[in-house]
């Protein structure tokens, strides 16, 4: 093997690694940054004659895939393009002498889904597997797939740069190889107690690269300061702007940053010193020449998709301890250092061991879509972490929205046609059904809001890429131009690949009609109210300011939101009006009949409503509504209202309750049995019952007396008889209600009986009533009512009623209601 100067770490473990790919053509290997891995293994592989065939490297960023090329072109004395190239959506150097291409993750899964067997390709390598992005997770299980079925001969390498490669070492059952590295020590120096709640973070951590710059001047060496994302590194420079000793020269580094000027931060400086302000891209990926020193704030972004919104945010949080360990790293590459933490030591133990899974927490959009075109199902395939269901079933459930799924998870042409673009299938769909005007708006959606400060308006966005000079002119509002720049390039991009591919088509839809398009689980409606609130047709709510041009707006589609998964913010929208949704969506459209009982209005409400989604687009009242659907209805009103039994369909209640405590087949009348089974006995006699007062009028007597067949009503009859007849053959309700069956007559009325009346052998409790219908005497034993107490009360009742008998025996008198006449 040849031997490459200058010596590396990873050298020491290579002949380890090339032994362990002779013997089963896979390895893991786990060497810390600065190694050497990135630039050395593809090299090694090929100077070994291990490969028929092309190398793929793969990197999780543009910067670092072009910067390994150019490293390993420069190490055999040529230019990227001949042995090695790079290859990223928008930019390539190969040629047909190329024999180690690296690759951006989702190149690879685009050559996977063009043809399966990887043609020409020899050795895939996933360098900072470690960072476990989706498409490196989706890639490795499609190569296992592919090894296992159609290519033996595919060499399979992870490259690791964290102590926890173990369990993909398991997965690809392949040895891992370790290289302990080189670093030279590192003193940490952290905060003596933590930030108050009330202090600006940034505030403190510039604070922290001054100090760090005071106290570090005689060491030399660059700074390299570690923030979440490029706002707070521009506003880092800006504070920092004349407070940094006289030859420091503050260097930003970010993703979107324009290559020329990430390059002139990875490179050392002729004079001076460097302060280099760079996101997680500095953190494994690339190797900042000539730093001693690492001012590390803490933080990193992540974007997060919540299932139940169906929206993803970026989030900054807290660093994980193996991010802070690599970060610190980068201050022991060329000699000893230091790294200062705006943490305290106390607060790291609190910190968790390793980032997440991107597969964890991130759309799975494009995911379903690669599996569908896969044709295989998640649990088909060997991921080291399985996407999770709720997200994964969201993502389908918005592919079929677009047309790209059928219902059964398969994919359409439209999804094959999807698959081709380098976009979010929310855009490629937008593009596709909307030609060369959407590529300006697909770019857009595509970037961060080159707007600050700006209302929600969409509009206002495209007005500023037509003539940005002008528009700054005529708004206060601040423009971001690199992401405009940006912006415009990717319109032209977009815009070729549409010439290309279908030269002809176009469209005539408004900028919200397109917008629309891509989002159309985004449509929303404004709720009642004052505060601009809407519901969006996938259901879920958002809520504009207030004071935003829009807030009147009745129709709108929300493009981007804060993700808060209670009630999202809205930060970018466009107006939509009620004739551009029917005509975009007319085969997703609902005509919708509702009967249902309304709990605020306390009545059954009926109507015809045109939705789309949870967004309703027309709403009438439905006069003809069919009688069963109004009883159905109803009888949710009942439950909601409540029942009761009063009069005579309670004492029904009550006899068949008695009845049926002797044992006797009768239907629980109790009030919960006749709540449970309502729909049984009362459902058929609501056709006519709308409303609360309806329902406070309904006598439920016919309806429990229809709820018993002919035997139980003679069984009921026989052993609990309604009434009871009086001498005069009036026939008198009897009150099953109390412990004793009851009767309230007059007393007059029952002159001459003898024997106390009974009801199943059981001695009913009499209320005798005075002629004023009050109750005077109540017994259970008649005949020694009248032996006993019945004189007191002729004496009492024959001053007050004087025109009505009152015999001195009652046993002998005629029954009577009649009053004597007046003379």
């Amino acid at each position: 093997m040849t031997n490459y100067s200058p010596r590396l770490p990873i050298d020491d473990a290579l002949p380890a690694l090339l032994q362990a790919l002779r013997d089963t053509g896979r390895a893991v290997l786990q060497a810390p940054p600065g190694a050497g891995k990135t630039t050395r293994v593809p090299l090694a592989l090929l100077d070994a004659g291990l490969v028929t065939g092309k190398i793929l490297m793969l990197e999780p960023r543009r910067l670092a895939a072009r910067a390994a090329a150019e490293r390993m072109a420069d190490t055999l004395g040529e230019r990227p393009g001949e042995t090695v190239g790079y290859r990223m959506r928008g930019a390539s150097k190969t040629s047909p002498q190329t024999r180690i291409e690296v690759v951006t993750e989702g190149i690879l899964t685009r050559m996977l889904q063009s043809d399966p067997d990887l043609p020409g390709i020899g050795a895939v390598i996933f360098d900072e597997f470690h960072e476990r992005s989706l498409n490196a997770d989706l890639g490795l299980a499609l190569c296992l797939e592919v090894a296992g079925a159609l290519r033996e001969d595919l060499m399979l390498i992870a490259m690791s740069a964290t102590l926890d490669a173990g369990p993909v070492a398991k997965l690809m059952e392949a040895p891992m190889v370790t290289s302990d590295g080189r670093s030279y020590p590192v003193e940490t120096r952290w905060l003596d107690k933590p930030l108050s709640p009330q202090a600006r973070r940034l505030d403190a951590l510039v604070d922290l690269v001054v100090q760090a710059d005071r106290d570090t001047r005689k060491i030399g060496g660059g700074i390299l300061v570690f923030l979440p994302g490029e706002g707070e590194i521009r506003r880092a420079a800006a504070q920092l702007d004349g407070r940094l000793s006289g030859d420091c020269e503050i260097r930003p580094l970010f993703g979107a940053l324009p290559f020329a000027e990430q390059q002139a931060a990875i490179q050392p400086l002729k004079h001076g010193r460097k302060v280099v302000l760079a996101t997680s891209i500095a953190e494994t990926s690339l190797t900042i020449q000539d730093v001693r020193v690492v001012v590390d704030m803490g933080q990193a972004r992540r974007t997060r998709f919540d299932p139940g919104s169906g929206m993803s945010r970026l989030v900054t949080e807290k660093v994980t301890r193996a991010e802070a360990t690599q970060r610190q790293g980068r201050a022991g590459r060329v000699a000893e250092g230091l790294c200062y933490r705006l943490w305290t030591k106390g607060e790291e133990g609190a910190m968790a061991a390793f980032p997440p899974a991107e597969i964890e927490s991130a759309d799975l959009t494009d995911l379903a879509l690669e599996l569908a075109l896969w044709g295989a199902a998640p649990e088909d395939l060997t991921f080291l972490t399985p996407p999770p269901v709720g997200s994964l079933s969201e993502a389908q459930t918005l592919l079929q929205m677009l047309g790209a799924l059928t219902a059964d998870h398969r994919i359409t042409a439209h999804g094959k046609a999807l698959s081709k673009l380098p976009l979010h299938p929310r855009l490629g769909h937008m593009l596709l059904r909307a030609g060369r005007p959407a590529a300006p708006i697909a770019a857009l959606l595509s970037e961060r809001d080159p707007l600050r400060g700006a209302p929600a308006d969409l509009s206002l966005r495209l007005d500023a890429l037509k003539n940005p000079k002008g528009f700054a002119a005529r708004h206060r509002f601040q423009l971001n131009r690199p992401v405009v720049d940006r912006i415009k390039a990717e319109t032209k991009r977009l815009t070729a690949y549409l010439d290309k591919s279908a030269p002809d088509h176009t469209s005539d839809l408004g900028p919200a009609a397109m917008a629309a398009l891509a989002y159309p689980d985004r449509v929303g409606q404004r709720r009642k109210g004052d505060t601009p609130r809407y519901v969006l047709s996938g259901g879920k709510g958002c809520v504009l300011r207030p004071e935003d041009p829009l807030a009147s707006a009745p129709f709108l589609v929300a493009l981007d939101t804060d993700g808060n998964p209670r009630e999202a913010r809205i930060r970018l929208a466009s107006q939509i009006n009620h004739a551009e949704i029917r005509e975009l969506f007319a085969d997703q459209l609902n005509n919708v009949s509702l009967c249902s009982w309304s709990k605020r209005d306390r009545r059954v409400v009926s109507r015809r409503q045109l939705q789309f989604g949870t967004v309703l687009l027309d709403d009438q009242i439905w006069k003809d509504v069919p009688a069963d659907q109004v009883a159905v209805a109803m009888l949710e009103g009942v439950r909601d209202l409540g029942l009761r039994l009063t009069g005579a369909a309670a004492r029904l209640a009550a006899r068949v309750e008695l009845v049926r405590a002797e044992g006797h087949d009768l239907p629980d009348f109790t009030l919960t049995g006749l709540t449970d089974t309502l729909e049984d006995w009362l459902l058929p006699m609501l056709s006519n019952v709308r409303s609360a007062e309806d329902w406070k009028r309904f006598d439920p007597l016919p309806a429990l007396q229809a709820a018993l067949s002919w035997e139980q009503t003679q069984l009921l009859d026989r052993e609990a008889p309604g009434g009871f007849k009086t001498p005069l053959g009036r026939k008198i309700p009897i009150d099953y209600s109390g412990e004793i069956p009851e009767i309230s007559v007059r007393l007059q009325e029952m002159f001459g009986v003898t024997r106390h009346p009974t009801v199943g052998g059981v001695a009913l409790k009499v209320s005798l009533l005075s002629p004023a219908q009050r109750p005077i005497q109540i017994t259970r034993d008649l005949p020694g009512f009248w032996a006993g107490s019945y004189e007191d009360v002729r004496k009492d009742m024959r001053a007050q009623y004087p025109r009505h008998p009152w015999p001195e025996d009652p046993t002998e008198a005629d029954p009577t209601l009649r009053a004597k006449r007046r003379k």
